[in-house]
């Protein structure tokens, strides 16, 4: 078990190993917040868990990424997935050293892979509205979870692998960028087509005068905020089914 005192004297020895290494104090300072949240759920005494410290600022000291990478040194790439598809999809995808930074205003998921430290990252998505907010963030930050985009009902978190896995956190040779951009599972296509029927109903009965402009807007709106909705009941029941005690 681990003591605050003892905690203290091993991220002190890590700190200045890392300094010495040539690592950014605020990567510095972001590296040990993670490794302090996750000793924290464990409980585990950090040279147990991590290994001396000075051996283990060594093998950090490749896994740190720089901050403000120039552009033309780390890859971008935008791509988005239906509800049902895109916790899958960002394990793929983080696997694979892609680093959400944000969703756009179209709820895609905006990513950027350092050229020069490559980090497997993980995610998780949670429903966020009204007073759910407060508390997840405040379970999930400790943790070493970071919100980088919301869409609709959704938070989107994510929190490097190294955080947990150590050196396993880090990819020594990326996949190429993938060329699609869309992924969509069956029943992401199913609920694409009925959304295009409603759509193209109610763009029909607005060109033949039964629907005004108004009308086709608030239909849209709608359909949106009902399948945001829906899904996000399916996630909170979801949830609630894995938390209940097993028999």
């Amino acid at each position: 078990m681990s003591t605050n005192k003892d905690s203290d004297r091993y991220f002190t020895e890590l700190t200045d190993a890392l300094r010495t290494a040539g690592v950014p104090d605020e990567q510095i300072t972001a590296t040990v917040e993670d490794l302090r949240g996750h000793l924290a759920e464990t409980g585990a005494h950090p040279e147990e868990e991590f290994g001396p410290a000075a051996g283990f600022a060594a093998q950090l000291g490749g896994l740190v990424p720089l901050p403000a990478e120039p552009d033309e040194q780390a890859e971008s790439w935008t791509w988005t997935a239906d509800i049902f598809n895109d916790r899958r999809m960002l394990a793929v995808h983080g696997d694979q050293g892609w680093e959400v930074e944000s969703l756009d205003s179209i709820g895609r998921f905006v990513c950027r892979r350092s050229a020069r430290a490559t980090l497997r990252w993980e995610y998780r998505r949670e429903v966020i509205t009204g007073r759910r907010r407060t508390k997840v963030l405040a379970e999930l930050e400790p943790e070493g979870w970071e919100l980088c985009g919301e869409w609709l009902v959704y938070g989107y978190f994510k929190r490097p692998r190294a955080a947990t896995a150590g050196p396993a956190g880090a990819l020594e040779a990326p996949p190429a960028a993938p060329l699609r951009t869309l992924f969509l599972s069956r029943r992401g296509k199913v609920a694409l087509a009925v959304w295009l029927v409603v759509v193209g109903a109610a763009m029909a009965a607005c060109f033949m005068g039964a629907l005004g402009m108004g009308g086709f807007a608030i239909t849209i709106a709608l359909v949106s905020v009902f399948s945001s909705l829906a899904t996000s009941h399916l996630e909170t029941t979801k949830g609630r089914e894995e938390q209940r005690p097993k028999p």
